[in-house]
């Protein structure tokens, strides 16, 4: 019997438009550039074209609105600590980066709770545009109480959010799939016709909770609908997901938490009617690289350092929706402490989990642990022990690759392009050199720039959508 082919790893660099996005009180570190140099734009060319030359997939984007306000009852400690405050628009980097880059794609994160479908579908297809088709959308449905309060409309319940989300999408779909045929934009000086009207159709959407009339006002991009991914994990989230993401974002500190998730996830999509190996999944990793393993361990003593405990307390606090300062160092704290909606589910999840290879949930622990790389691992060694434990988690949990987080920017990007994806690709798991296309095709495959035809939006096509 011939050997199975390896699983492709893939790998996208993991950050977000602020100050400690997942390690936080690193930005007191020198040779951390995300505190004095992300506001200028050389920050985000210069780690485009390093991904770039680690032929990454793609660059995603988080994005968030409000305070982590839930520790003490206010946001003290997150606008002290820098724990993912202040934030910018992880929109507006795109294009310059696209600039100086040729394969690298870009998904940023935006909230279907807090803008029109019709502007959103306007902004995207612009920078699918503008990229050459190698941009993606992180879908989210915002949770912060304080977001709410900030943006002036009411928290949905968590369900609820997801139904609205959905309809979200379907509108979406309608605009870029459905308004514009393939041949409309003409461009024809002979004639004078610069587009076509008959070959466009008005989208007329009136749902629950949004009503459109009008056509796309953007001709087709490449990719027509970007790149989904998305991250939620409770049941609503998904089968959100399963439906509508193309790749699912995970977090959690052991593969063994994430195994019965995923399987979830791709039963969920098989029902769906989609191929459940074509919704690909990606955890959060957050390697600290060494030539030897001495370098790699004196790294990560100088990153606890400088890591902030009580910003990790502030940012989980935030996550499961209760005031860990309450709370004696050394108590153990259970998913029944948790009764309120406004959560992540993918950490609520982690407290039931009592595998050998995570302490106990105590907030003594979590403090440290979350305080660097989030809620997700810190792996610790040379190249060939990282690439070990990565293909360990791709097997346990039938991933199929990794968001990058760092510790310091650009130096953990650095060291993953210099010595792990060398290795990575010496074990024939890696992306071949220079390798490009859309977005979709980079994950797809070449000539598949559109949404497969198992996909939802597929319905949408202008080919057999009708408008309404």
């Amino acid at each position: 019997m011939a050997p199975q082919p390896k699983k492709r790893i893939f790998l996208n660099g993991f950050d977000m438009f602020t100050v400690g996005h997942l390690s936080f009180g690193q930005w007191k570190h020198p040779d951390d550039r995300a505190a004095t140099k992300r506001r200028d734009l050389s920050y985000w060319t210069d780690l485009a074209k390093l991904l770039e030359k680690g032929d990454f997939n793609a660059l995603f984007l988080a994005d968030s609105y409000g305070l982590y306000d839930t520790y003490e009852g206010k946001g003290d400690t997150a606008i002290r600590e820098g724990t993912q405050f202040p934030m910018g628009d992880p929109s507006i980097p795109v294009t310059a980066m696209a600039s100086v880059t040729k394969n690298l794609g870009f998904a940023i994160t935006t909230s279907t709770s807090y803008e029109a479908p019709y502007v959103v579908a306007k902004r995207f297809s612009t920078l699918d545009h503008l990229t050459g088709g190698r941009f993606g959308w992180n879908i989210v449905t915002s949770w912060k109480a304080s977001a709410s309060k900030a943006v002036g409309l009411p928290l949905v319940e968590h369900d609820k959010r997801y139904e609205i989300a959905d309809e979200y999408l379907r509108v979406l779909y309608k605009l870029w799939e459905g308004s514009w045929s393939d041949d409309a934009l003409q461009e024809n000086i002979e004639t004078g016709v610069y587009t076509d009207p008959s070959k466009i159709k008005f989208i007329r959407h009136h749902g629950e909770r949004f009503n459109v009339d009008g056509p796309h006002i953007l001709d087709p991009s490449p990719q027509r609908t970007p790149f989904l991914f998305q991250a939620g994990t409770s049941p609503a989230g998904i089968a959100f997901g399963s439906t509508h993401a193309e790749g699912i974002f995970v977090s959690a500190p052991s593969p063994h938490i994430l195994a019965p998730r995923i399987k979830a996830i791709r039963e969920e999509a098989a029902k769906a009617g989609r191929d459940p190996q074509s919704v690909k999944v990606f955890s959060i990793f957050t390697p600290i690289v060494g030539r030897t393993e001495e370098e790699a361990n004196e790294k990560y003593q100088t990153a606890l350092r400088f890591a902030s405990p009580e910003a990790g307390l502030a940012f989980y606090s935030s996550n499961i929706g209760i005031d860990l300062s309450k709370f004696d160092l050394d108590t153990e704290i259970k998913p029944s402490d948790v009764h309120v909606d406004a959560r992540v589910h993918s950490s609520l999840n982690t407290l039931s989990y009592h595998g050998a290879d995570v302490p106990k949930w105590t907030p003594r622990n979590i403090g440290k642990l979350i305080s660097i790389g989030g809620n997700g691992p810190v792996v610790v060694g040379t190249a060939e022990k990282v690439a070990n434990i990565m293909e360990e988690w791709i097997r346990v949990a039938d991933l199929d690759g990794f968001n990058i987080g760092y510790v310091w920017t650009p130096g953990t990007f650095e060291e993953v392009v210099e010595l792990l994806v060398p290795e990575l690709r010496r074990r024939g798991v890696y992306a071949p050199k220079g390798e490009s296309g859309t977005l979709r095709e980079r994950i797809y495959g070449a000539g598949q720039s559109r949404v497969r035809d198992d996909h939802p939006a597929s319905r949408y096509r202008y080919e057999v959508y009708n408008g309404d």
